[in-house]
């Protein structure tokens, strides 16, 4: 069974910061984009932050950090928005569909209509590696809302997904995460 749960320990934190390190080294191996101007795996480290990671049997797959209402400069309504999201590299579509799936119910069950993050993008969108990316996200169920510079100054992709009450999720996915809480407008994502 998978489990998305809050890192609480200092060990949980710094095998997601590792994580991020690998997911980091694996795409600068393919030339794809990194963040340019955050260190990710310091804000993971930070014992201010609330990040939470996706489990299967004791396995970190892959790692976010779950915020409410985040002043993001674009998007109306509320939103639980996940920043940082990092997966453990040359895996599967898999993860990011568990992802999905767990994100638009946790939304939906704190009475949040969308679900936000932010994809790192090179140029355009439609350019590669981007343009792939976007459609595999797309075919998850996020809409694109456009580009522009992120939280950290990187060129990214802006994505929406509908918040949806999932019964019987819990069957697939556990779920031990804290509650979000309106984030500082200084914390970093991606």
């Amino acid at each position: 069974m998978y489990q998305v749960r809050t890192l609480h320990t200092v060990a949980e934190r710094e095998e997601a910061a590792a994580l991020v390190q690998d997911r980091q080294r694996w795409l600068t191996m393919r030339s794809l984009p990194v963040p340019a101007q955050a260190d990710i795996p310091a804000i993971f480290r930070d014992p201010q932050t609330r990040p939470a990671g996706l489990f299967e049997d004791g396995k970190l797959l892959a790692c976010m950090i779950p915020e409410r209402d985040p002043d993001l400069g674009w998007g109306e309504s509320p939103c639980l928005f996940l920043g940082c999201v990092h997966t453990l590299p040359d895996q599967p579509d898999d993860i990011t569909r568990l992802i999905t799936l767990w994100a638009s119910d946790f939304a939906a069950r704190l009475d949040l209509p969308l679900v936000r993050t932010e994809a790192l993008g090179r140029h355009t969108l439609e350019a590669e590696p981007a343009a792939a990316l976007l459609r595999r996200l797309t075919d998850m169920g996020w809409y694109v809302r456009g580009s522009s510079t992120g939280r950290e100054g990187d060129r990214v992709a802006r994505l929406e997904l509908a918040a949806e009450r999932r019964f019987g999720l819990n069957a697939l996915i556990g779920c031990s995460v804290h509650e979000p809480q309106a984030a500082p407008d200084d914390r970093g994502s991606m």
